[in-house]
Formats: C-alpha cells, structure tokens, sequence
C-alpha cells in the first residue's frame, strides 16, 4: 500500500491579509517534508466558492511550485473539474502535459464533477454534468497522442489542431476520478480508470465492498486512455501526535468534525451562502430534505451530536473515517484499510485549525512509525 496526502489548501477564519500566503506557504513546506520522508504522491483538488473549506482554485500553478520544490513525490493533480464550463479540456490537456513536463515525469491525473454548489457558480447544468465529463474524458488522452486531433461533440467541437506539449509520460500519465457514491465506482471501471474514494461517511467494509465490485468490473472496461489504470485511492482525515491527548489539544479532533459538517453540507447538495465555512456555528444549521443527506443523517447518528456540540474523542473514534491519535492507535485503523484493498492510502493532515509545527510533527510520524509497518 503506498501512502499519500491531500491538500484543500485549508483556510479558516478569522482571516489578515495574509492568511492564504500562510496557508499556501506551509503546504509547500509540508510537502517539501513528505518528499523527503518518502511519501508516494501528494494530491491537490481543484475547489472553487468553499470559503474556509478549500482556498485551492487554480491546483495547476500551486503544483508546479511543488514540482520545483520536490524531487520524487508525485503530483496528484487531481481531481481537475471536467466539465468545459470550468475548464476547456484543450487547457486541460495543455497544463497537465506542461506540469509533467516540469516534473519530470511525476504526474497523476485525477478528474471530478464537483458539488452543485460550484457549478452553479460557473453556469453548469449539474444533470448534464456527468456527460460533459465524459465527453472531456475522452477527449484528453487522444489530445496527448494523436496529431493533428480534431473532435465535434455534444458539448465541444475542435478543428484539427496540434495540442501542444505532449506529457514527459508515454503514452500519458495515469488518470483517475473522483467517487462518492458505488455508482461513481463502476463508472471508473468502465473507462478503465482509477478510483479517488471517499472515507467521510463510508465504512471500511463499505468501502472493501466497493473495492471488490470495482475490480470484477473493470473485466468489462472500455479504457479512455491508452492503458488501464486499475489503482484504488481512499482518503480520511490524519492527526498523529505522541499522545491521544496531545492529538486532541492539537486540534485533531475540532478539525475532524468541522470537515465532517462541511462535507455532510456539500455532498448533500446545499452550502450556505453566507461563506460561514467551518466556523463553529453548525448547531444553527438543519438538516436540508435531500435522499443523499437524509440518508447520511440515519446511517451516522453521529452527524446530530456534531451539529449540537455533543460529540467528542470516544464518540468520533468510534468512526473508520477519522484517525485521531497516538502511533499505535493509528497503525490499528490503518490496518483495516490496507485489508479493505486500497493501493493508496491518503491522508488528509493539513485541516481546520491545527498549528502548521504540528502538522509537520503528525507527517513525520506517520512517515517514520506508521508506513514503515506496511512497506515491509
């Protein structure tokens, strides 16, 4: 199992004019630490409006400071936002293939949709989004290896033209997508991609179950791309300390919570327009009458004592989807996902409130206690 990090590029207020400088410096650090310490791959998402939540809009330019700044690690651009409102898959292809270029080859390729929330910021019509994913999914590996490429589709037409640079990778690097639900699983396996899961509101055995489908199910793919990308990622939230204690003062419990209310408000549809973020106010906020979100709110009661201030250490530990702890409290819930069949296990450190000196700490920790136990 190798083992990574995601970046939102976190920002919570109250904000000075120098918050985000902050923010985007010490994510460069972090990550100029986890190359050192051998981590696999670090992955930045592309969020747009999630105020607090994601300050990460344009992941492209933010990587190619990491790629100067790293040697081996590689770069998760991902997930890049396919529908053509946001980004015209020409530019896609164009700023993918310059980062692995500037890499050195270290490029991986994730794609998403994004929420409802941020389409309708950029005028996309969320039940068409799912085909004008497709179509740009399509689209890019051929812009990667043949030229001239020409397309006229649904959503996009191009006339024969040379897509210009091609990647450093051949036939092109490995490309991926978001999943949040088991019917996202199968799409991936359909187009012979891999898979970027979700752990936030999902068990392990949910998730080993989802695994399993996947991998009966990419027999049958049709691959966008040149090869197979048959690799399984999964993300959750990491604090590691010296003591469960230290975990908890650090602020690894408060962030966990606050990253769980936002995403319970995100994936079931609404976000609150008022920009409040993840300031500490959810107890105001009801649930909103979605299947997706009423469907979270049964199976994880836990959602409620968030909402009124009631849920603590005990009761969030109870949950596969948060570690929070000392070493050998978090090797133990590590261990399930590695039996669960992930290839990647991700790790979310740089969340909410937890001092940059501690985040460091934690990504050391993990390096050096925990990954050595699953590398042999």
């Amino acid at each position: 199992m190798k083992f990574d990090l995601l970046y939102e590029l976190q920002a919570p207020k109250p904000h000075d004019e120098r918050s985000e400088y902050r923010c985007y410096h010490e994510a460069l650090a972090q990550i100029e630490l986890a190359d050192r310490l051998g981590y696999d791959t670090v992955w930045e998402v592309e969020h747009h409006f999630l105020t607090e939540f994601a300050h990460s809009s344009a992941p492209e330019v933010f990587l190619a400071a990491v790629a100067q700044r790293t040697r081996r690690i590689r770069l998760g651009h991902g997930v890049v936002l396919l529908p053509h409102k946001f980004n015209h898959p020409i530019r896609v292809a164009e700023r993918v293939a310059t980062l692995d270029l500037l890499s050195d080859g270290r490029v991986e390729f994730g794609t998403g949709r994004s929420s409802q929330f941020e389409q309708a910021g950029f005028e996309v019509d969320t039940d068409l989004s799912r085909e004008m994913w497709q179509e740009s999914l399509e689209m890019i590996p051929r812009m990667w290896t043949e030229d001239p490429f020409e397309h006229a589709g649904r959503f996009v037409t191009v006339p024969a033209r040379c897509i210009l640079p091609k990647p450093l990778q051949k036939p092109h690097p490995p490309i991926w997508m978001a999943a949040t639900s088991p019917q996202s699983w199968e799409v991936a396996a359909r187009n012979g991609i891999g898979v970027l899961g979700l752990t936030i509101f999902v068990s392990v055995p949910q998730l080993a179950e989802r695994v399993r489908a996947y991998r009966a199910a990419l027999a049958q793919a049709k691959p966008v791309g040149k090869f197979v990308n048959d690799r399984v990622g999964a993300f959750t939230i990491v604090h590691v300390a010296e003591t469960k204690e230290q975990a908890v003062a650090n602020g690894g419990t408060e962030a966990a919570i606050n990253y769980l209310l936002y995403a319970f408000r995100v994936l079931g549809g609404f976000a609150d327009p008022s920009g409040r973020g993840m300031q500490r106010d959810y107890a105001e906020l009801e649930i909103k009458s979605t299947p997706y979100r009423d469907l979270i709110a049964k199976e994880y009661p836990i959602i409620v004592k968030m909402q009124r201030g009631e849920c603590t250490f005990d009761d969030l530990d109870q949950e596969d989807m948060v570690i929070v702890g000392n070493v050998d409290h978090c090797i133990r819930k590590v261990e399930r996902y590695q039996k669960a069949g992930l290839d990647h296990f991700i790790a979310l450190m740089q969340a909410d409130r937890i001092p940059h000196a501690q985040v460091m700490r934690s990504i050391e920790l993990f390096a050096t206690e925990i990954m050595p136990r699953f590398r042999g």
